[in-house]
């Protein structure tokens, strides 16, 4: 089985990013073929510092690499470092229906925000994203519950290439989704009705896997609850529902054991400070790995080099088939 998942380089990474991808993608290792991608092609869909940009994509990598990612074991490359993902973009966008792009809500959410200029980028944003994992062949896509109305698109253009480039064969794979049954959505501490994140929410609702330990502290400790000391799920109690699902995943229980498990706590306080132990314990290795891994850029250069030459195998020979089926440059010669 072939994985694959892309991941923006731009904005911060916090707890939610790390338990919805990050912890995925590792899993991911050990499960199948794993191609993981720093997607700074669709990080230029926005108003964005090149500086800024190339920065950020360091500090991913050793994130990443700091978080149990092993080249050795799984596909680790930068998007813009391999030409086939783009090209692919443009041969699907003959398939792909323009009205239903316009309709995405990830299309007219950031179409507001950009006040100079919304790039014709950010309206095929979805196309690419189709053609990072179609390129690939992939059969699993482990993503965000906020994704999924993209990878139905995915799929519905890889069925319909299929139906009219095809000729009965399955030249694209039509990939599954794999969202977590727990921590797909991390909430933010401060406002547990919406999504944690680093452009839409709270500084003090965000912790950031980088915090240090006295930061996430204050800001679990901080927490929106609610006026009862009950610590069960349930949706008049979503700031504890919230911390639940942390706890669990932190702690590798099941939200159910959580429940039995604080069923004797005396209040939130001490579902708080069990949180925050969990957190800090779980996230305490990445950021010492960090800094190590963040000081070489040069070997995290050679890491995305490496990857890419890796990749780029895969893709060219996808991309050649569709090019033979759409009649695109000259006929491949029968071996």
């Amino acid at each position: 089985m072939r994985i694959f998942s892309g991941i923006q380089p731009t904005g911060t990474k916090h707890l939610g990013n790390y338990i919805g991808a990050i912890r995925q993608y590792v899993v991911g290792q050990d499960r199948g073929e794993a191609l993981y991608c720093i997607v700074d092609l669709h990080a230029i869909t926005v108003a964005y510092d090149p500086a800024e940009l190339r920065k950020s994509l360091y500090d991913l990598t050793a994130l990443l690499l700091a978080a149990g990612l092993d080249p050795q074991r799984c596909i680790l490359f930068r998007q813009g470092d391999v030409a086939e993902h783009s090209e692919l973009c443009w041969l699907l966008c003959s398939v792909t229906e323009l009205g239903r792009l316009q309709r995405m809500h990830q299309f007219r959410d950031k179409s507001v925000q950009q006040r100079e200029l919304v790039s014709a980028g950010l309206l095929v944003y979805p196309v690419l994203q189709a053609a990072d994992v179609l390129a690939y062949r992939a059969h699993e896509v482990p993503v965000g519950e906020d994704q999924r109305e993209h990878l139905e698109l995915m799929r519905d253009v890889a069925r319909r290439f299929n139906a009219r480039f095809g000729d009965g064969d399955e030249v694209l794979i039509v990939p599954e989704h794999r969202i977590p049954e727990v921590g797909a959505r991390i909430m933010d501490l401060q406002d547990p009705t919406r999504k944690m994140s680093t452009t839409g929410g709270s500084e003090q609702g965000t912790v950031y896997v980088l915090d240090e330990p006295a930061s996430i502290a204050k800001k679990i400790g901080s927490a929106v609850t609610d006026s009862g000391r009950e610590i069960v799920r349930s949706p008049g109690k979503q700031g504890v529902s919230n911390l639940i699902e942390i706890l669990a995943v932190a702690s590798d229980r099941s939200p159910e054991q959580v429940e039995a498990d604080m069923a004797q706590a005396r209040g939130y306080g001490e579902l708080k400070k069990a949180v925050t132990e969990a957190v800090v314990e779980m996230l305490a290795p990445v950021s010492e790995r960090y800094a190590e891994l963040r000081a070489d850029e040069q070997a995290l250069e050679d890491v995305l080099a490496s990857g890419a030459a890796r990749a780029r195998e895969i893709a060219f020979q996808t991309l050649a088939t569709v090019r033979e089926r759409m009649g695109v440059g000259p006929a491949r010669r029968a071996e």
